[in-house]
């Protein structure tokens, strides 16, 4: 069995999947191993990300562990057997990996959610915003390091999935950069809202029920709804959250906030007054 010298969050998040799986059957992992015929030691590589599954055994595990699921079983078949090299992979090594597992999360996903509270999500900032956002950082990067980041963040901003954006009115009035390039940007957001599958609704100042915000999210859909994932930010890069009860409790809180936004026309004329504002 050969190890990977790094495991990436999709290939974590099957091994966390296989050992809730074996966990809900009342397996050990030694147990689930000799199913196999195998080690402990190799079923714990399968379960931490850190070695491959074959689908056949994937689909053998799923059988001891009585899952009968068969949408889920194929998802997570697709999962171990996906071999894609995306535009990312050029970045390995120079850029923190949780740069290039967001980008792969991205490119699988089905749809996107987005909970904006004071920047403009990456996924439709400007060259410049993004600049201006990185620039901000403690400790300050290089010049070199500030444009990898920039251009990694271009690179993966192709919307073709469904992508709703519930976004605050202090998101849209921060001034990331200068005048300029805050125009921009809201000029960019009118223009991406004008799409045909992504939305874009703004919570005003002085619009009731904000406490329903609480804070910035990002909610990506997986191939099954048990294989969704929300991303939040943490001091050192971005935290993953999979289980199913924070994934319900997540899908919960978008909607109340998109209850208490302005509708997406609404929320046009809302970011055009601002722009005209600049």
């Amino acid at each position: 069995m050969t190890l990977r010298r790094e495991a990436t969050a999709r290939q974590m998040r099957l091994g966390v999947e296989l050992r809730r799986l074996r966990e809900a059957a009342g397996l050990t992992a030694i147990e689930a191993a000799a199913l196999l015929g195998a080690n402990r030691a190799q079923m714990s590589h399968i379960e931490s990300g850190f070695a491959g599954v074959s689908e056949e055994r994937l689909r053998r595990l799923a059988s001891h562990y009585a899952c009968t699921d068969e949408e889920f079983i194929d998802a997570l078949v697709a999962l171990s057997t996906d071999r894609t090299h995306g535009w990312w992979e050029e970045y390995r090594g120079l850029l923190p990996t949780s740069f290039l597992d967001l980008s792969e999360l991205n490119h699988h996903a089905s749809f996107r959610r987005d909970v904006a509270i004071l920047y403009v999500p990456g996924l439709l900032q400007t060259e410049e915003y993004a600049r201006a956002v990185f620039s901000g950082r403690v400790p300050e990067l290089t010049h070199e390091e500030l444009e990898l980041r920039v251009r990694h963040r271009m690179a993966g901003q192709e919307i073709s999935i469904p992508y709703e954006l519930v976004i605050h009115e202090s998101a849209l009035r921060i001034r990331v950069g200068d005048r300029t390039a805050s125009r921009a940007q809201l000029v960019k957001l009118l223009e991406l809202s004008e799409e045909e599958n992504t939305s874009v609704r703004v919570i005003p100042f002085d619009l009731d029920g904000f406490s329903r915000a609480a804070s910035t999210m990002t909610y990506v859909g997986g191939a099954v709804p048990k294989l969704d994932t929300v991303v939040r930010d943490v001091p050192h890069g971005s935290a993953f959250i999979d289980s199913e009860s924070q994934l319900i409790a997540f899908r919960t809180r978008f909607r109340k906030v998109e209850a208490v936004s302005l509708d997406p026309e609404r929320s046009r004329d809302f970011i055009n007054r601002l722009a005209k504002e600049l």
